[in-house]
């Protein structure tokens, strides 16, 4: 069975519960539009927010949120996580750091596929974006950058189209 059909017949599930993340320095909550751009991106692909946090660049903050939301007893159950901001190169930005000492499985082909569609749009600065995914207590965590543009080109051209399939595969042996 080739992958179109793969994805046709598997019985992802269709609604995911998804906490969205935004990592500045800077911003307010209403001057998030990136994290507003996934809450409602995400709402309007059917899936439900279970909850969105602003927080500062600090791998601590971002590691102890991360075990908290993708914990078994954390309420509303999330299914996946999707973060905004830190994935960059400079001293500040520690997202790939903190995530890449969680991920029990990295999804490689994430960031690959994102750095490549990034660089159609902005060129060669393409490479100092650190996007990354993986898999962490069952979980499904992606990380992009905090650009709006960023976020945009990730979520219609990656996240959405593949979140329901990854869920799947990686809970279907976990009942």
């Amino acid at each position: 069975m080739g992958h179109i059909e793969h994805k046709k017949n598997i019985n992802a599930k269709k609604r995911l519960s998804v906490y969205v993340i935004t990592l500045s320095d800077t911003r307010k909550e209403s001057e998030d539009e990136s994290g507003n751009y996934i809450k409602k991106t995400l709402a309007s692909a059917g899936h439900e927010v279970s909850g969105y946090a602003l927080i500062k660049d600090d791998e601590d903050l971002l590691e102890s949120l991360i075990v908290k939301v993708c914990g078994e007893e954390y309420k509303p159950k999330t299914d996946a996580v999707i973060i905004n901001g830190g994935t960059g190169v400079s001293f500040k930005d520690i997202t790939y750091e903190t995530l890449k000492n969680l991920y029990d499985k990295e999804l490689y082909g994430f960031g690959e596929i994102f750095r490549s569609l990034s660089y159609n749009e902005i060129g060669t600065a393409a490479i100092m974006s650190r996007a990354s995914a993986g898999i962490y207590n069952g979980k499904i965590i992606f990380s992009v950058p905090g650009s709006i543009n960023a976020v945009t080109l990730a979520m219609n051209n990656i996240i959405l189209k593949e979140i329901g399939h990854l869920y799947y595969e990686i809970s279907k042996h976990l009942s």
